[in-house]
């Protein structure tokens, strides 16, 4: 535990907007909130509380890493995270792999852009189910 304190810093970030490939009736506005930990050494854990898109409360649980600089542009990065997911219930249990009673396993990739010193805008990839827009803010 002690490897998450000292360097590094803090990250939080809202996702108000996630359009669906294949947009259903079912389907729901989704949004997410979150907090990261960034590590000097790329990498990060996180958590994050979401609406899913059949509208019932869930969560993340993630680590995953950041990798800065790609295309020799200092701004553009990719992100990947993997963890565990929870809130998928009931009637919409099947919509994610591996789901018992709510918990299933997650993973998400991105690519982001880094405005500033502490501002980012990132598009993650979920699944094959849509793509989530996030704004993070990097408290130094």
């Amino acid at each position: 535990m002690a490897a998450w304190k000292g360097e590094g810093y803090w990250r939080a970030a809202i996702a108000p907007y996630a359009p669906h490939f294949r947009p259903s009736d079912e389907h729901t506005d989704v949004w997410a909130i979150g907090v990261e930990r960034q590590r000097p050494d790329r990498w990060l854990a996180g958590f994050s509380y979401f609406r899913n898109s059949f509208g019932q409360p869930s969560a993340y649980a993630y680590i995953g890493q950041r990798y800065t600089g790609l295309l020799d542009t200092e701004p553009l990065f990719f992100q990947w995270s993997a963890g565990v997911l929870y809130g998928y219930k009931g009637k919409y249990k099947d919509k994610v792999a591996l789901n018992v009673a709510g918990f299933a396993p997650g993973a998400l990739v991105g690519l982001g852009w880094q405005f500033n010193r502490n501002a980012s805008v990132t598009a993650h990839l979920l699944g094959d189910a849509a793509v989530m827009f996030q704004f993070a803010w990097d408290i130094r």
